[in-house]
């Protein structure tokens, strides 16, 4: 599961002020987000979580001709990036989904739930059967 996180300068996010959306942030990651780690744990599920530093420290790296590394980046203009991760161990992609959307129901700005999008994505042992 990876959590996108939408940006407080983006168009979508319903915070009245930039100050509001990092409140919302903090209390996601201090209140909500050490619960819901703990109920997955609870329930056998969770192998892993991180956060990821923000994008402003992220930058892009590719081989040189020589071998060496070149860097690029930091690409503050995004609207979504990601901000973490879960990694679940389940029967189906189903029980993932349900995972997902319980993460989803985090509250949004205001109060009210949130519907934030998750991608859910499986974890490769080897390459895909179709290859």
């Amino acid at each position: 599961l990876q959590l996108f996180n939408l940006r407080a300068d983006a168009d979508f996010v319903l915070c009245d002020s930039e100050v509001d959306a990092l409140l919302m942030e903090s209390r996601l990651i201090k209140d909500i987000q050490p619960k819901y780690n703990k109920e997955l744990k609870d329930e056998g599920v969770l192998v892993s979580t991180e956060g990821l530093a923000w994008p402003d420290q992220a930058k892009l790296v590719k081989a040189a001709p020589n071998g060496e590394p070149i860097t690029d980046g930091v690409f503050p203009e995004s609207k979504e990036f990601l901000a973490g991760y879960w990694i679940v161990d389940v029967e189906n992609e189903e029980e993932a989904f349900k995972i997902a959307a319980r993460a989803s129901l985090a509250p949004a700005p205001k109060g009210t739930p949130g519907t934030m999008p998750l991608e859910v994505r499986q974890v490769m042992s080897g390459p895909p059967e179709d290859l």
